[in-house]
This record gives structure tokens, sequence and C-alpha cells, in this order.
């Protein structure tokens, strides 16, 4: 990807005039829209749009040069890698669509970005059950209640939860079909809920496509803070969609599509090799960690 240099020279009145109008042209050829919020989304692309072109002067070549790139990335779109995800993570838009449609409610556990590797029909686990099955890494005890913004349990929430191997992989990215990471489970009658997962580690997001040399060519870096990926839902609540990040981690500050809050860093506990677990699970000469995630649901009628 490269731009070169563009010195603007002034624009005159004329010509401020002639792209004024072919604005106005285009906004009136949407004017018959049938659709009263499809109509108001086209005028504002269309307005936003010609506004970005005009302000930096866009050249032909460098219009051309972002047809290809976002060509490219149709073209790496597959059934397994959402590169237009990934563009939206990047540019910050997956975030500004998540604060805009979650508004602050109370004590309510704060969303953050989707991501591109979550998959349906995930196997359940029970309670105290394994998710990371045969993923690599420092096995990781993580419990935590589910309840609403009353403080009330809410029992039988679904808690679909998904993260990467130790080398920063997630088990949709490896071509022997495994499923390893990521399950659900359902919280209990007093809203509690505990699994072993792995401890997160950071990683790069996918930077071998046109979205990775985007990020090159900006001087950013694709790595991704150490998360695990969460998604609660029960009937009256607002869906959630969550992580929840490491404290310490080096990298919460420059997260590469902006996903880390304050209120979602928690702190992994490691313990020593030998530590009795709490349920009893033998791990031998392992270490292990261990963190605590109370999730508060939002009505979903907010």
């Amino acid at each position: 990807m490269t731009v070169e240099q563009n010195t603007q020279a002034p624009v005159s009145a004329e010509q401020r005039v002639r792209e004024e109008e072919l604005v106005a042209r285009v906004l009136a050829s949407f004017d018959g829209t049938p659709n009263r919020r499809l109509k108001e989304i086209m005028h504002a692309a269309v307005r936003h749009l010609h506004a970005f072109m005009r302000e930096v002067r866009l050249t032909e070549e460098e219009w051309k040069q972002g047809i290809d790139f976002l060509t490219a990335i149709g073209h790496i779109t597959d059934d397994r890698r959402q590169e237009f995800i990934l563009l939206s993570d990047t540019l910050g838009v997956s975030m500004q669509t998540i604060a805009i449609n979650n508004e602050a409610y109370a004590d309510a556990t704060e969303a953050t970005v989707f991501g591109p590797f979550f998959v349906d029909n995930s196997p359940e686990i029970g309670q105290g059950g394994d998710l990371a099955a045969d993923v690599s890494g420092q096995p990781c005890w993580i419990e935590g209640t589910v309840r609403d913004t009353e403080g009330r349990p809410v029992p039988g929430a679904r808690i679909e939860v998904w993260e990467a191997d130790e080398d920063g992989f997630y088990d949709v990215q490896y071509d022997d079909d495994r499923t390893a990471g990521r399950a659900h489970l359902f919280s209990a009658d007093d809203g509690s809920y505990r699994f072993w997962g792995s401890t997160p580690v950071p990683y790069p997001i996918p930077h071998d496509g046109p979205v990775g040399r985007m990020l090159e060519a900006t001087g950013r870096s694709p790595l991704r803070a150490a998360h695990v990926h969460f998604m609660v839902s029960a009937p009256g609540f607002r869906t959630l969609v969550t992580h929840i990040f490491v404290r310490g981690d080096e990298l919460l500050d420059s997260d590469s599509v902006f996903g880390v809050k304050e209120s979602l860093v928690k702190d992994f506990e490691e313990q020593p090799a030998g530590t009795p677990t709490p349920d009893g699970r033998d791990l031998g000469d392992r270490t292990w960690s261990r963190t605590r995630f109370d999730i508060v649901l939002a009505p979903a009628d907010v």
C-alpha cells in the first residue's frame, strides 16, 4: 500500500460549486427510497464519503488503490477468514458500533469487539469443565457470577467462551478441523459459573493479507492484548459480547482493535505447582492461574 504525497492547491469558488452540485445530484437520486432508514443511511454515507474525498483532494490513482485494497479483502475472505471484520476492527469501527449500540446502563458489564473467530455450535461443558481440550498453554481457573443490575442472580444464562492457544492461534486457524479452546456452559441457579481454560497470551491478528499490509504501511502493530472472549445471553437481557484482559500486559494501551476497557482488565493470579486446585484437579508439577469475572447483564429494553 503506497500513497504519494499530494500537495493541495487552493480550490476555486467555481470548483467548489461544481463539486457541491454533484453531491446534491447524488443525494437527490435516493429521494425516492421507500425505506426511510435506508434513505437516511445512504444520504449520510454519500455526504461523508464525498466530504472525505474533497477534504483530502483524492487522486484517481489513490481511489484505484482503495478499490484494489477492498477487492483484495474480498478475495481473501472465506468461510474461515473474515478480512472485512479485521478491517472494521483495526479502524475502530467495530468498537464504535459497539459503543453506539451498548449504551452504559447502571453497572452492566461493558461490551467489546466480537472478533472474527467465533463459531456456532460449540461443545457444552458442565460447571468446572475444561474448554481448553487439547489447547496448549497454562491451565487457568475462571469463575464468577451472572447477575442483573439489581444484584439478582441470572440462572441458566448461556456463557460462550473462546480463546487462542499459547501460540496465539484459534482452532479454526488450523487445517485439521479441531475444536479446542471454545465451549459453552450455563450459569447455576445462584448465577455462578466456573470452568478451566488457558491463561491468555498476546497474539497478532492475521496480518498476511491486505489489512496486515495496511498496518505495516501505517507503522502499526497487529498484536492484540491477551484476552478471553465471552458472549453471555439470557431471556430478557441484552446479549453481552466482551473480553477479559490480563492486568500488567504491556499491550493494554496498544491493542490493535481498540478493544481494551479498564473495567475488563482482571488479575490472573499464577499459582505455584502443587497448589491445590478449586475442584481437586491434579495438575502434577504444572503451574496454573486463576481469575474471577463477575458479569452484570443489562435489560433487553435499554
